[in-house]
């Protein structure tokens, strides 16, 4: 039944005097009220945690290109030739040296005296062979991918520059406990002669430095170098920078090297730069066909067979070295900078 105000009034005494149209209040407007009282409780307290954003996960950028982590650079074959010598399954390194032998004397129709010979010896090294595991699992690599990392590749090439940078140390420090030398501790090395630290020196002082290390290569080699003779000098990167330096002519010490020593090749090696000073070697490249020294492996990278497991895979790599080989210790002197 609609709502009646006259009748209301009449017989109720219910006066709406607020000069605005009364609602009866049926099933309809109720449901209106409540409707309204839920869109309004919005804005009591928050349920939720408050927040003005989105996460930032979906506002970062990736970019697609992979930054690698540089590592000591290995320079070591970039001055000596690297060879093979053996396998993996040799034990020792054997080289053929030969001394020619003899003496003369005076003639004589029925004289026996003097007589010519040979005299052999087969110097020993010993391999060392070193390994290094590649171990992926199936979810991690699936992880990896997400970011777009290929990631068993990126493994191979860590085991890879593992390996090498092991081998590059071999050829400086050879390995210790066996006969596995390396161009810095053979023990056939002469010993070195000193200089006073390069920082200290002028360019002519750092030239006269050089100079005092070729003399005595020639002094060494007895006649045998002289300065247009192919050389090597290995030097840190520390050291080399002194190169720059000029005399009182302007004259910097690079040009004077070139000048003076055609032939001469420099390559910086940064485990030069010891606790004791900076190392510097003046090396002959070869005298006769033959050099003087050799970086020597036995195996540069055997790929063993792939393991599959339950959820993923190993692979071995291995490698082996001779260190260095020094034929002819005469012609590399070294010098002491400190």
């Amino acid at each position: 039944m609609p709502l009646d105000l006259n009748m209301l009034a009449q017989r109720a005494g219910i006066h709406f005097m607020t000069g605005h149209r009364v609602t009866e209040l049926t099933h309809d407007i109720q449901h209106q009220i409540a409707t309204d009282a839920v869109l309004m409780g919005m804005d009591a307290a928050l349920i939720t945690s408050s927040n003005g954003g989105v996460p930032a996960l979906f506002t970062t950028y990736i970019d697609p290109k992979v930054i690698d982590i540089l590592v000591e650079p290995m320079k070591m074959a970039q001055a000596f030739r690297e060879v093979k010598k053996g396998d993996w399954t040799s034990s020792e390194v054997r080289f053929t040296v030969v001394e020619s032998t003899g003496e003369t004397s005076s003639y004589g129709d029925f004289n026996e005296n003097g007589m010519s010979g040979v005299n052999t010896d087969f110097p020993a090294r010993q391999p060392y062979h070193y390994q290094n595991i590649i171990r992926a699992g199936e979810r991690e690599t699936a992880i990896a991918g997400t970011a777009n990392l290929d990631w068993v590749s990126r493994k191979q090439i860590a085991s890879a520059l593992a390996l090498n940078k092991f081998q590059n140390k071999s050829y400086i420090y050879g390995v210790s406990g066996l006969k596995n030398y390396g161009m810095i501790n053979d023990p056939n090395l002469l010993p070195s002669i000193t200089s006073q630290a390069w920082d200290s020196l002028d360019g002519q002082g750092v030239y006269d430095s050089i100079q005092k290390l070729f003399k005595q290569l020639v002094k060494q080699a007895n006649g045998y170098v002289d300065r247009d003779t192919a050389m090597t000098m290995l030097l840190s990167s520390e050291a080399e920078t002194h190169f720059t330096k000029t005399n009182g002519f302007n004259v910097n010490v690079s040009d004077q090297l070139k000048k003076n020593f055609p032939n001469l090749k420099t390559v910086t090696v940064p485990e030069y730069e010891t606790a004791a000073g900076q190392l510097v070697q003046l090396v002959v490249d070869e005298f006769q066909g033959q050099a003087t020294a050799e970086l020597s492996f036995t195996e540069k990278m055997r790929v063993h067979p792939l393991i599959q497991l339950k959820s993923g895979f190993e692979q071995k790599r291995s490698q082996g070295t001779n260190g260095a080989i020094i034929y002819r210790p005469m012609f590399i002197t070294s010098m002491l900078v400190s």
